[in-house]
């Protein structure tokens, strides 16, 4: 299902990947009923996320949260901003960002349930600068740019550590943009947690020659961030 929402910055686009109820799945697989997945739960919050500046929503890391979460009770909001709804190759700037995703709150609320800020790169910086200014339940940080490549001094760690709310990051091993032993202390203690894919560069992919495969990769992604947002209050 998709939404379009008008925003001060244009129009943008949610595709929702709702949250399947047990009943649901009956009704689908009829003639399976008794073998039905039992870890399907009704909706209990929802995942927005937003992309970045140098692709859309079909980003692999993306499109694997929403194949897998909403079995898990996890209605995903897939975002595109208006920028890519437009048809523009170039990313605004900024604060044009942000005003396209506060723009997009109120429909990604309107299910009634806590929302949990979302985005990768581009779409990342956005979640963490407005999750406390929209009472986001947490931010999802996939693939933070930490800095430029080359670039360590020009370090965006404020915003991260400046979210004000819990805050996962999923980073790649050889991502140029911030590798994890790049990212700062936490301060305070506790303010976000990491998961490592290893190998993986600012997209996700890894080598072919390397050890970990890329739907192992996905997996990584996948399987951290449902026990990070199962472990939300």
């Amino acid at each position: 299902m998709t939404e379009l929402v008008e925003t001060d910055a244009g129009t943008a686009r949610i595709t929702w990947h709702r949250a399947e109820k047990p009943a649901e799945k009956h009704e689908k697989t009829a003639v399976k009923a008794e073998k039905a997945d039992e870890t399907a739960k009704a909706a209990r919050l929802v995942l927005a996320v937003s992309h970045g500046a140098g692709g859309g929503i079909e980003a692999r890391d993306l499109r694997a949260l929403a194949a897998v979460l909403p079995a898990h009770g996890v209605t995903v909001a897939l975002v595109e901003q208006p920028w890519r709804v437009a048809g523009k190759k170039l990313a605004p700037a900024p604060k044009t960002l942000d005003a396209g995703w506060r723009g997009l709150w109120p429909a990604l609320a309107a299910p009634g349930l806590p929302v949990v800020a979302g985005g990768r790169s581009a779409g990342a910086r956005v979640a963490c600068r407005t999750a406390t200014e929209l009472g986001a339940h947490a931010v999802l940080a996939l693939s933070f740019p930490l800095h430029p490549p080359g670039r360590p001094e020009k370090s965006r760690a404020g915003e991260l550590l400046g979210a004000g709310v819990p805050t996962l990051v999923v980073q790649g091993g050889n991502d140029p943009f911030g590798r994890p032993e790049e990212f700062p202390q936490q301060t305070p203690p506790g303010s976000y947690e990491l998961v490592e894919v290893p190998y993986g560069d600012h997209g996700f992919a890894v080598p072919k020659r390397a050890p970990v495969g890329q739907e192992q990769a996905l997996t990584v992604i996948t399987d951290g961030v449902l026990k990070w947002v199962s472990s939300l209050a």
